[in-house]
């Protein structure tokens, strides 16, 4: 197919109540983005420990390229606790100053901004100084058609009014949840119902799709004038870790591959859907 995907920022260890689970959004994007014979890269940094020792061998077995995951001798491969509320909704206490806090720019990486088709990008990864250049750099240095997917996922208070804003500049698509929709719609200035915020967003930052997802309830995508909306599909839910990498990966390889809005939209909630009937972040994959 050709097609080279990029997915930047952490990589650890999501630590359930009942033991470990692999997480981060970049793998997890790689892994879904994988079903639709992309090829694809997770962009990260682990400890020279156990740990990381640990994840190298489960991606691998997951068909996942570890090319350009970093070890750092100096900082400890991250974890996150995770408690699960009865829902099934993850409540995280993300641990500070570790590996993925320090990813490396080098040659090597630059080199693979320049051919990469889509990358998705967040702000957690970007919580560090280390990390943040080195998304940024990466992101300026892909080359003018690459799709620039900004999975805004705030966290705790690891985001800032400026970086938000900074990352829009960067992105040509903007995907973030109705939870994030107001935060974002704060540091714009910007207000009105739900509609108008996303036609408001995606008209000052020139994006060619702002992807507005609702949890249980579905979502909604928009580009150039056009509104998509679907009312998700139903799941028994084990835990909707993940869920929301695999509905971004859809919009990527959707994009690519030129699918219209409503089959994009379609694709994702029941990828998502099926990720949530799942336990972790990377079932096995769904055949495109």
């Amino acid at each position: 197919m050709g097609f080279t995907v990029v997915g930047i920022g952490e990589l650890l260890w999501d630590m359930f109540p009942e033991g470990k689970k692999l997480g981060g959004a970049p793998a997890n994007f790689a892994y879904h983005c994988k079903a639709f014979g992309l090829e694809s890269f997770p962009v990260s940094c682990l400890g020279d420990d156990d740990l990381g020792r640990k994840i190298l061998p489960v991606l691998e077995s997951h068909d996942v390229d570890v090319s350009f995951v970093a070890t750092d001798a100096e900082h400890p491969t991250g974890t996150v606790s995770v408690e699960l509320d009865e829902d099934g909704k993850p409540e995280y206490i993300i641990h500070e100053n570790v590996a993925w806090d320090h990813i490396p720019l080098t040659d090597e990486l630059i080199t693979l901004a320049g051919k990469t088709d889509a990358v998705c990008f967040g702000s957690l990864a970007q919580r560090s100084e280390t990390s943040r250049q080195t998304i940024q750099k990466f992101l300026q240095a892909t080359k003018p058609d690459c799709i620039k997917i900004y999975d805004i996922n705030l966290r705790q208070h690891y985001y800032s009014g400026e970086l938000i804003e900074k990352m829009l500049e960067l992105s040509t698509v903007l995907k973030l949840n109705d939870e994030e929709l107001p935060v974002v719609a704060e540091v714009m200035g910007i207000s009105g119902d739900e509609k108008s915020l996303i036609e408001q967003i995606a008209s000052r930052y020139s994006l060619d799709l702002v992807a507005l997802t609702k949890g249980g309830n579905g979502s909604c995508l928009y580009h150039d004038g056009s509104f998509s909306e679907h009312d998700g599909y139903k799941a028994e839910i084990v835990d909707t870790v993940g869920a929301g990498d695999s509905f971004t990966a859809v919009l990527a390889a959707g994009l690519l591959l030129n699918y219209d809005l409503d089959k994009m939209n379609d694709l994702a909630n029941k990828t998502a859907a099926y990720v949530c009937s799942q336990s972790g972040a990377m079932p096995k994959m769904l055949s495109y």
